[in-house]
């Protein structure tokens, strides 16, 4: 840390703006595993997402130079305004060549509508946004929503042809081990909120003890909180060796003509597990599965509710979670409900009066038994006594 503060304040005096060192990939999923605090992450990411900038933020990073457009006018997406908001400078738009331009490690600086390098050279160039530009943009998006819309109404009539046998007979869900039926499930997605909705919910998770579902990155979370995953569920990009090896069952996640492309990673492991071939996103599985083995209730904590969080998520994935939701209907609660309305079942007041009710109790039996007179007289003796070496103490 002291090191890197140095070399941070050498780049400092050399010009204005935020310096920091160089961390490039075209996936924004994938740069966030190894990004420290005060780097510049340069990336290729249109339209970027809440959960996107979510991470950026946790990351603390210095400055964030996007490739392509942040804003690009679909609809209006919310990552650029967390960014701005959180007060990291946003350089949208430098074009893709500035992953040749730039070496991954590099010291560079952004300055304004530029991408310097240490000696001064302009690596790239593109439009610096603030909190006024992001502000005119998304309303500008907002006129995008209709064509959303329609695509989205397409999407869904074509998702439904295709899905129909799974979303209304369940066709195609594997058997599993875990024992769902008459039991709540926890679908975990490492998505919006996650680490303060987990935290809500400790009380629920407590004395309801349901089937905890961990959705890729989703299992990391669940054991980050304090909790073991009874399941896994996903395409393995994103979930860690050690939570898969954590003992949970695992769900690969496949293509619907059956390819699974990370069943081989959980195989190397040693770890056993099963295929679910399916089109729908991998939480809407982890949903659909839990539904169909019998779980009571399904609580979800991390995905999309709204419609700009589904368009979020790509136009791709709305149609199996807006479809998905529909099947579970009143069965599925998102977990900001759950905290909302539930509390602990005996709360800490109840405790207090519980106890000191206890005491009472001890006492009265005490007080009007022959045993507890005679504790009592000898509790007196012993005051008696005390009190008789505090005066020959001071006398």
């Amino acid at each position: 840390m002291r090191i890197g503060t140095v070399r941070r304040g050498r780049a400092q005096q050399a010009g204005p703006g935020v310096v920091g060192t160089a961390r490039l990939d075209r996936r924004t999923k994938n740069l966030t595993k190894r990004l420290r605090p005060g780097d510049i992450a340069v990336i290729d990411h249109v339209d970027i997402d809440r959960v996107s900038a979510d991470a950026l933020v946790g990351c603390r990073v210095g400055a964030v130079v996007n490739a392509a457009a942040s804003i690009s006018g679909r609809y209006p997406n919310l990552g650029p305004d967390i960014l701005i908001s959180a007060g990291i400078p946003l350089l949208d738009d430098v074009g893709r060549d500035v992953f040749t331009a730039v070496k991954e490690g590099a010291e560079v600086r952004v300055d304004g509508n530029q991408l310097l390098a240490e000696d001064g050279t302009v690596l790239a160039e593109g439009f610096p946004h603030d909190k006024a530009s992001v502000e005119a943009a998304m309303t500008e998006a907002k006129a995008g929503l209709s064509i959303q819309l329609e695509a989205f109404a397409t999407n869904t009539m074509e998702y439904m042809k295709r899905e129909r046998a799974l979303l209304l007979d369940g066709v195609g869900v594997p058997d599993v081990a875990t024992q769902f039926e008459g039991r709540h499930a926890l679908v975990v997605v490492r998505g919006y909120d996650y680490k303060e909705d987990l935290h809500a919910l400790r009380a629920y998770i407590r004395d309801y003890r349901p089937v905890l579902i961990g959705v890729d990155g989703g299992a990391d979370a669940l054991r980050e909180a304090g909790y073991q995953p009874d399941m896994i569920v996903g395409d393995m990009d994103s979930v860690s060796d050690d939570s898969l090896r954590c003992g949970a069952e695992v769900v690969v996640h496949a293509y619907a003509d059956g390819r699974a492309p990370g069943l081989a990673r959980v195989q190397d492991l040693g770890v056993e597990a099963i295929t679910f071939p399916a089109a729908a996103t991998s939480e809407d599985i982890a949903m659909l599965l839990a539904d169909e083995k019998g779980a009571k209730l399904i609580v979800a904590v991390g995905t999309h509710a709204t419609l700009v969080e589904f368009l979020d998520k790509g136009r791709g994935g709305m149609a199996s979670t807006f479809l998905t939701r529909l099947r579970l209907g009143g069965k599925l609660v998102d977990a900001k409900g759950v905290s909302r309305l539930y509390r602990s079942r005996i709360s800490t007041l109840a405790l207090v009066v519980l106890v000191l009710a206890a005491f009472v109790a001890i006492g009265s039996a005490l007080a009007v038994s022959a045993a507890g007179r005679v504790y009592f007289d000898l509790l007196l003796d012993q005051w008696n006594s005390f009190v008789f070496w505090l005066e020959n103490l001071f006398s």
